[in-house]
């Protein structure tokens, strides 16, 4: 059986893994000159590990990676207790606290005692509640109102929200916020050569299974030709191509896909699909000498007046010897498709940052250079409750063609973890049709 996978990111080649165990052909279609997608990473001649354009870690909780990892003889992957803090204060006041776990709300000095309690016992409860029916029936915002008090809402949550979220911010389902504490841990993984290492070790192993890698390929279209599908691409070298396959895999966002399948899914599956609201990713990553933030890997910024969703000094988690002494820190944003950003350059954007990095303390006093800018689109799916209603199955109104895509993961947020639980669940839905 000839199977086609659009995209060559975590989700299409543990898919592609487990169909070409079963002695399937399997080809992998992919648009960039990288595997991987978010999760893949780029170079510089002095670094030893590639870094992901997108800052990525795993829990210690992450099953399904860990064990696919063993399954491979992938022993890389290696944990730690990183400090994550957030940003509180405005301009000349700010102030950096730890939020990790009930007790350190215990000792936040920003909430009222009675404020700390209510969190403390709200963040203990998510924690250990299963998934309820409960949190799909009402937003996040109400949700930790109501339980944590108004004062929390404002002093730690609004600025979040509205950071991720935008416009949005109000509308996002509660069952987003217990997936993030609920399967949160303190202990991080990452993975020896970063994870390209993990992704390029899964990549060889498709290849000894006899799965055809096709990068820098960029699709089309999709049309039927008799029993099979006929894929339009145009290869690495400019040239139109056409690849045939029995049943195709599309691991790529909906917009995409339908884009590319608009001949074979049909005008009522297309426009029911196209009703998702995304946000775009800006990644902005800077080198230093001295890292911009001392101790600190993950830094929310709940202060209102620094535009910048989150600060990730990723050397602070993964230690600088892998990437030549260098200070590597992430800038990053969620944006709606009209933002200013994201028609801002390297020098533009870090232009833009740069007061807001040198008025934290302590402030930043060199000037970073820039080694990465990415924009991804379709990064973020909003999670309200339009999204419950718009169907999310591997099926399709086209015989033999599947999705399997990261809006599958909710409730939970985009990981490699939950890409490689998605390749494993749609291979298997797809053995069970042949």
């Amino acid at each position: 059986m000839k199977i086609a996978i659009l995209g060559g990111g975590v989700a299409g080649l543990t898919a592609a893994y487990h169909l070409s165990q079963k002695g399937h052909d399997v080809q992998i279609i992919e648009k960039g000159r990288e595997l991987g997608g978010l999760a893949g990473g780029f170079k510089k001649d002095n670094w030893e590990w590639k870094l992901e354009r997108t800052y990525h870690h795993i829990f210690s909780n992450d099953h399904a990676i860990l064990n696919l990892a063993k399954e491979i003889n992938f022993k890389g992957f290696c944990f730690s207790t990183p400090s994550t803090a957030s940003l509180f204060g405005e301009k000349n006041n700010y102030r950096t606290y730890p939020v990790d776990s009930p007790k350190d709300f215990l000792f936040l000095p920003e909430l009222s005692f009675i404020s700390k309690l209510r969190a403390g016992l709200m963040l203990a409860f998510l924690k250990i509640s299963p998934f309820l029916k409960l949190y799909e029936k009402t937003t996040s915002a109400d949700l930790l109102r109501k339980t944590m008090g108004e004062e929390v809402w404002i002093k730690l949550w609004e600025q979040l929200f509205l950071k991720k979220y935008g416009k949005y911010a109000e509308n996002i389902l509660a069952s987003f916020i217990w997936a993030r504490i609920h399967k949160r841990t303190q202990q991080l993984g990452y993975p020896k050569g970063g994870f390209q290492a993990f992704i390029d070790a899964l990549a060889n192993k498709n290849t000894k299974q006899n799965v055809s890698i096709l990068d820098t390929t960029n699709i089309e279209e999709v049309n039927r030709k008799g029993e099979r599908y006929e894929i339009s691409v145009i290869t690495k070298s400019g040239e139109q191509n056409y690849l045939y396959a029995d049943k195709i895999i599309s691991t790529l966002p909906y917009p995409i896909t339908c884009t590319v399948m608009k001949n074979i899914l049909g005008e009522p599956y297309i426009k029911e699909q196209n009703r998702r609201k995304y946000l775009f990713a800006i990644n902005l990553i800077l080198k230093t000498k001295k890292p911009i933030l001392n101790k600190t890997y993950w830094l929310n910024v709940g202060a209102a007046d620094i535009p910048i969703m989150c600060i990730v000094q990723h050397t602070n988690f993964v230690s600088t010897t892998s990437y030549g002494g260098d200070e590597l820190c992430y800038v990053a944003w969620y944006v709606d498709e009209t933002s200013e950003l994201l028609r801002k350059n390297e020098k533009q954007m870090l232009d833009f940052v740069l007061p807001h990095l040198r008025a934290l303390s302590p402030p930043l006093v060199e000037e970073p250079e820039v080694v990465g800018l990415f924009k991804a689109p379709y990064a973020q799916p909003i999670f309200d409750k339009d999204f419950l209603t718009i169907p999310r199955v591997f099926s399709t109104p086209a015989p033999d063609v599947f999705v399997a895509n990261m809006d599958m993961t909710y409730p939970y947020d985009r990981g490699t973890n939950y890409a490689v639980k998605l390749g494993k669940d749609v291979s298997g839905f797809v053995l069970k049709t042949l």
